[in-house]
């Protein structure tokens, strides 16, 4: 079995001795190196100990987790942040792509974070929309990151025309004329997109009302969008698509 060092920096020594603990239990290949109570004391931590993983606090007496990954030149590990934050905040880390678990962290969800954490490091594009979603109110994010197996893309939403169900995948539509293919499914980004500008026409597609050109009520009802496009618009979801117009 492949071995993977740890290090925990949290101000609760609480939460680093649970967290601990679980790992032991359930994840016994990664071996915690070393922990930190602040971002001070992390970053001396980190200068010395090279790991692969680091679960990391956002809330530190001395700071946040983002001044800590800040101040370091390099980070060749893999970030799980540890948050006890708002609905806002945990919307900006799937936005972003970057894994987090919220406090108080169940066994289930480490082990499904650590599990992630095995397959690479952090993309710094990953962090940078974070830091720049993390203090946007929900309905004001600008950009999504999309994670595909060969790229990182990095979107606009004004960019995404409209979104559609793939079985366990989800293909983006952007204006550029650019598809990319997502291994989530339609109803994780409903739930991220949703306040955002964006809203569910059918079951299987997701559109953009921005890119909206007309709605065409004839033969069951349809969406013609600003590529050319149009999508079918259930009759259950007409009432919304409606009322979604009317507001703009």
């Amino acid at each position: 079995m492949k071995r993977y060092t740890a290090v925990i920096i949290d101000d609760i020594e609480g939460a680093r001795k649970i967290l601990r603990s679980d790992l032991a239990q359930i994840a016994p290949e990664v071996e915690v190196i070393g922990e930190a109570e602040s971002v001070m004391t992390g970053v001396k931590l980190l200068a010395k100990e090279s790991p692969d993983i680091l679960f990391l606090d956002i809330q530190m007496p001395d700071g946040d987790g983002f001044d800590l990954l800040e101040m370091l030149p390099e980070k060749p590990f893999k970030t799980i942040f540890t948050t006890a934050s708002d609905e806002h905040a945990l919307k900006a880390f799937r936005f972003s792509a970057v894994d987090y678990l919220l406090k108080p962290i169940t066994q289930e969800d480490l082990h499904l974070a650590v599990g992630k954490a095995k397959i690479g490091k952090d993309s710094p594009q990953s962090l940078e929309v974070l830091q720049e979603n993390i203090g946007k109110q929900i309905d004001k994010m600008e950009r999504i990151i999309l994670n595909t197996q060969e790229k990182i893309h990095v979107v606009r939403l004004r960019d995404i025309i409209r979104l559609e169900s793939d079985i366990n995948y989800t293909k983006f539509f952007l204006s550029s004329g650019q598809k990319v293919l997502v291994t989530k499914t339609l109803k994780e980004y409903d739930e991220m997109l949703s306040g955002n500008g964006f809203i569910r026409a059918h079951q299987s597609h997701l559109v953009n009302i921005d890119h909206i050109q007309e709605f065409v009520k004839a033969d069951g009802g349809h969406i013609n969008l600003s590529d050319g496009s149009y999508v079918p618009v259930s009759s259950r979801r007409k009432s919304a698509v409606i009322q979604a117009l009317d507001n703009l």
